[in-house]
């Protein structure tokens, strides 16, 4: 009887443990404001932001792609890796005025993921877009290479 008890008392006590350490996968975060502007430029590093404008999305549908490339990337557990110097910022402008946000671009190559972060980060958490949206940045981010 006292190996049934311990038994079950193990198996509970190692399904709690592995529950509480599932940790979900966050997303980043965007105010919930009408976007007005997206500009991108290219970065200068990690930590900084360019305020040399390469290239400005005023138009919804390219709004709506940044907006959704930015509010469903996701952070990855045990993924290890060094980041270089990003290849673009974008500032995120609001309608109404409220502060902008600033985000550094890794842009994957086709068929690959992009990474996100936010250029006053502490941590250097990273986000990862998925392969679509990757692939729908790149088409209004090089249009010239896009067919």
């Amino acid at each position: 009887m006292k190996k049934i008890f311990l038994l079950v008392f193990t198996v509970v006590a190692v399904s709690i443990v592995t529950a509480c350490s599932n940790k979900q996968e966050e997303t980043m975060v965007l105010l919930d404001e009408e976007i007005s502007k997206i500009i991108l430029s290219n970065s200068l590093g990690k930590g900084d932001i360019n305020l040399k404008e390469l290239k400005s999305f005023e138009d919804n549908e390219c709004i709506n792609i940044f907006e959704k490339a930015i509010k469903t990337a996701t952070t990855k557990q045990n993924v290890s890796h060094t980041l270089g110097k990003p290849d673009y910022d974008i500032q995120v402008q609001y309608s109404e005025g409220y502060p902008t946000h600033a985000i550094h671009l890794w842009l994957g190559e086709e068929g690959e993921t992009s990474t996100l972060m936010y250029t006053i980060d502490d941590e250097d958490v990273s986000y990862f877009t998925t392969i679509n949206m990757t692939n729908k940045l790149r088409k209004i981010i090089l249009p010239a290479q896009s067919s």
